[in-house]
């Protein structure tokens, strides 16, 4: 599975309005449902702050990769947040998060899970990846970013 069949644009939020982690986590979580029709809302939510109650995972400058694993999914999810005010994450380096790479995955799906994080860890290693993917306006045009750094990736490996 690609990182851009993870987070669709239908999955992607420029203009995330939360000011804080918990508000950014509502606000994905909802989406998630209302593009999934999933009514399992809390379930997700509850699993999301359980994996964050473990270690915060705003993990480099501006960017936070929070995630759970809840058997309310069937499969590998990813919504993503782009706030162009920044949220307070409480990230380990004190700084406000801009992109918030929400990954959702099944309890049984390891795996695939980490091979994602992977890659995107491996994108995230290219300054220009960040810059280009904040200044997006869109959700398509997000989308084109995370598919066009995905490629010249793949073709490089």
């Amino acid at each position: 599975m690609l990182l851009h069949e993870t987070f669709p644009p239908e999955l992607i939020k420029v203009g995330l309005e939360a000011e804080d982690k918990d508000e950014a986590f509502e606000e994905l979580v909802d989406l998630f449902c209302q593009v999934t029709n999933s009514s399992a809302r809390d379930e997700i939510l509850a699993a999301i702050h359980d994996r964050e109650s473990k270690m915060s995972t705003g993990i480099k400058k501006g960017i936070a990769i929070p995630h759970g694993k809840t058997n309310a999914v069937d499969r590998v999810y990813g919504v993503l947040g782009i706030s162009k005010k920044g949220v307070d994450y409480e990230a380990l380096d004190g700084e406000p998060v801009y992109l918030l790479f929400l990954m959702l995955a099944p309890q049984k799906d390891s795996e695939k899970h980490l091979r994602l994080l992977k890659r995107l860890a491996e994108l995230l290693d290219n300054p220009q990846f960040y810059t280009d993917l904040v200044a997006q306006n869109s959700s398509q045009s997000a989308h084109g970013v995370i598919k066009k750094y995905e490629d010249v990736l793949i073709a490089l490996s």
